[in-house]
């Protein structure tokens, strides 16, 4: 059929009256989409009909069988004969126009589109690195939105027109605070070196955030440290980390793993199963290898000089508790060999707490009757040597809970049962260490405790009880 055809069954549909979209002409005379779209635009042009001025934007769900269901965002126009004369009408709020240039979709050419003035903003200055919020800020007189920035941009990196950056983690890449970090990539020069010098962009862009962002100043001197111990042909420990930053031990957990998330030349490296180290990948394998032996000599002198002093706490705890506790009924429980000490019990978990897949060991449990008439209260003891925050505080009450002995399920979760009091024997508790609460109040570590339901014991209290 040809074009002439086309354009009178188009016209024949459209004699009603009422305003048709594509689709709709294409149902009413069963021609195909090419024939529809080329007459039906060339009618416009030729002033037989009037469009809507702005496109209809209608959200679509369509099925893609075995891929499921994809939803997208459908742009479209309806279509009415002209009335001779008439160069403009109005139907169902919409306006209704004959054919001009300045009426012409950014897709037709009549003006420039979001996704031109995007990546025209990038080649203009390609010399910088942005975050798409300041895309956004830039391009906003022309209408960019957020939702304009990322589908235009994943589309030009796919092409390899723009660099992409952002938090890297071994499966994915989420953004940054303002967004993900953009910049282009030169088509002049080789490939290699295009992609290094955005990747040096980007690292500006992010060294600038130092002064207004708490976790990228942490993660720059996170970073610097681990050069530095790298030069001397060194690892560098979690905790000497933890100390410089002198800041809470989640604050540096949480800027630890968005270091390793921005810079991929980071490594970690657990020796003993348990002590983390960190160093970059420009250190030669010999020189790690060295590294890594000295650690181990290190950690076997004194970290086992840390686990006896450990043990004594645990033994000078476990004294004072035996000593000192009247009317009280301990438990006991045989451990195989016969090594252990029968006072310490060990629980079955339901759940595992903190590496612990099946079970966990407590250093004391007793029972206190207080009158013939009274509950029975059941104390649980756990010691602890050096300074604890509030991570050792949960894994000991989670470990209540979920143990078969002291936990309940309820209606609210898995909770404590009632009449089982923890009690918490540490040589310091972390004085640094603040918690904020649901209510927004801030309580320091032993406070915490206590809310908690939790008894803390330190070394001065035992002193204490000594000197009396």
């Amino acid at each position: 059929m040809g074009s002439t055809g086309s354009r009178g069954l188009i016209l024949g549909a459209l004699m009603d009256g009422d305003p048709m979209s594509c689709r709709g002409i294409m149902e009413a005379t069963g021609l195909r989409r090419s024939q529809v779209y080329g007459a039906i635009s060339r009618c416009w042009r030729s002033g037989l009909v009037l469009r809507t001025e702005e496109a209809i934007l209608e959200h679509e769900r369509v099925f893609r069988g075995r891929r499921g269901v994809s939803r997208h965002l459908h742009p479209y126009h309806l279509y009415v004969l002209r009335p001779e004369g008439v160069d403009g009408a109005s139907m169902d709020g919409r306006r209704f126009v004959c054919f001009s240039v300045d009426h012409l979709d950014p897709r037709g050419g009549g003006k420039i589109s979001k996704a031109r003035r995007i990546l025209g903003f990038l080649e203009e200055n390609g010399d910088g690195a942005f975050f798409s919020t300041d895309v956004v800020e830039a391009l906003s007189e022309h209408g960019v939105t957020v939702q304009d920035i990322m589908p235009n941009v994943r589309r030009f990196e796919r092409q390899g027109l723009v660099y992409v950056r952002g938090y890297k983690s071994d499966d994915r890449q989420t953004p940054f605070k303002e967004g993900y970090l953009l910049t282009w990539i030169d088509q002049e020069i080789p490939r290699e070196g295009a992609i290094a010098e955005a990747v040096k962009r980007t690292d500006v862009a992010l060294a600038g955030r130092v002064s207004s962002s708490p976790i990228m100043e942490r993660v720059h001197r996170i970073r610097d440290m681990v050069l530095e111990h790298t030069e001397l042909r060194k690892l560098v420990a979690a905790s000497y980390i933890e100390n410089n930053l002198g800041c809470t031990h989640y604050e540096v957990e949480h800027a630890l793993k968005r270091t390793l998330q921005l810079y991929p030349d980071m490594k970690v490296l657990k020796i003993f199963g348990n002590w983390r180290y960190y160093y970059h990948t420009s250190m030669s394998p010999e020189d790690l290898g060295a590294a890594v032996e000295m650690k181990r000599n290190y950690i076997r002198k004194a970290k086992g000089r840390a686990n006896r002093i450990g043990h004594n706490w645990e033994a000078v705890a476990e004294w004072f508790i035996d000593r000192f506790t009247t009317g009280a009924r301990f438990w006991t429980q045989n451990h195989r060999k016969g090594r252990m000490d029968p006072r310490r019990i060990t629980l079955h978990l339901l759940k595992g707490v903190g590496g612990r897949r099946n079970a966990a060991e407590v250093d004391r449990v007793w029972d206190v009757t207080p009158g013939p008439f009274a509950p029975t209260v059941t104390y649980v003891l756990s010691c602890k040597w050096g300074l604890v925050g509030k991570g050792h505080v949960d894994d000991f009450l989670k470990v209540l809970t979920w143990s078969r002995d002291f936990g309940v399920d309820t209606e609210d979760g898995r909770k404590i049962k009632n009449g089982i009091v923890g009690v918490f024997a540490a040589s310091a508790f972390n004085p640094r260490e603040n918690i904020q609460m649901k209510d927004g109040s801030m309580v320091s570590l032993t406070q915490y405790a206590a809310r908690r339901e939790l008894q803390i014991i330190t070394a001065a209290q035992f002193n204490e009880k000594q000197r009396e």
